[in-house]
């Protein structure tokens, strides 16, 4: 089982620790059916004791433990902060100690918009790169001159400590968490569940200090970039373990090893993420998205779709549409 939670405090918006709760709240539904019905994700709500706590927007919630006896954790979410985070900031410096702590204990730790002040007083984002509420990008910079602020990222990652611009962008960062800890079909389950329209793949909202902290074997990093490049590429693990110099069976047994799949699987992931991506945003016909992926068989491409996404390239297709606003629609 995974243990999260997420610090309440008076100042801190309702939404950012209902949406990530909810999500994993569905991972954990979704991923208990092979564990006999077991749940498979704890969440808690930590607080200064746990008397209620009503936040700015008249939203009471009661901490389930205090933060004093905070237990190990998996994930703790730092929600956003309601208008000017400094007073937030000045009233919660008690909680520094424990973020460090969690921190070098290996816990992920994600802010929430401007949670991430939090993280810069407690001096976890120093040197490092992190992201904030567009409204208070200026004001972070001023203030925190030794973080790497990136204006242009809603995701923001160096190794354990995540920032996420907005509400929304905590979606896509807990299915990235999903998907990490529960597999592919799950996070996808879970995904369309909670309006794929608006999902972006982690990898291409987010900044990362490393092109892939999973793992530290160079020449699988460089095939990996490789394969994101080459999604329509003919013979592409072949071609790939030539220029890197090894056999396909080589490449092979240090890409299991590296990322826990295969080469194969992992082009597969790349290209099945690609053609989400053109469903929703093209009219491209499906044989004509198959094709521009490198699969000549339309209705393999389909298995494969189904496989990784639950649904038919059709029906994510109108599933993702189905909800845009049409002006000139009747009422």
């Amino acid at each position: 089982m995974y243990h999260a939670a997420a610090v309440l405090y008076p100042q801190a918006m309702a939404t950012s620790v209902s949406l990530p709760m909810e999500i994993l709240h569905a991972a954990s539904q979704t991923a208990s059916v092979a564990h006999r019905g077991r749940a498979q994700v704890e969440f808690k709500l930590l607080g200064p004791d746990r008397r209620m706590l009503r936040l700015a927007s008249g939203i009471a919630l009661k901490p389930d433990l205090e933060l004093a006896k905070a237990p190990p954790l998996d994930l703790l979410v730092l929600p956003a902060i309601w208008r000017n985070p400094l007073p937030a900031v000045a009233a919660n410096r008690g909680i520094f100690p424990l973020l460090r702590d969690y921190a070098a204990s290996g816990t992920r730790i994600c802010s929430v918009g401007t949670g991430s002040f939090l993280l810069a007083e407690a001096g976890l984002l120093d040197g490092k790169p992190a992201t904030t509420h567009w409204n208070y990008l200026n004001a972070f910079r001023a203030r925190y001159p030794g973080v790497e602020l990136k204006s242009r990222h809603l995701i923001t990652q160096a190794d354990n400590i995540y920032c996420v611009g907005s509400v929304n962008s905590i979606a896509d960062l807990m299915v990235h968490i999903i998907e990490e800890w529960f597999g592919s079909r799950i996070a996808r389950a879970v995904e369309n569940q909670f309006s794929p329209e608006i999902r972006r793949r982690f990898s291409a909202a987010a900044y990362q200090n490393e092109a892939d902290s999973s793992h530290h074997d160079e020449l699988v990093a460089e095939a990996q970039q490789w394969l994101q490049n080459h999604l329509a590429g003919p013979g592409s693990l072949a071609a790939l373990a030539a220029r890197l110099g090894v056999s396909q069976r080589t490449l092979g047994r240090r890409f299991q090893r590296a990322t826990g799949m295969s080469a194969q699987a992992y082009l597969q992931s790349l290209r099945m993420a690609s053609a989400r991506d053109l469903l929703r945003h093209s009219n491209l016909s499906v044989g004509e998205i198959a094709w521009q992926l490198g699969i000549a068989d339309v209705s393999y491409f389909s298995q494969l779709f189904r496989q990784q996404a639950g649904m038919s390239p059709l029906k994510y297709r109108q599933a993702v549409r189905g909800k845009l606003f049409s002006p000139g629609a009747p009422a």
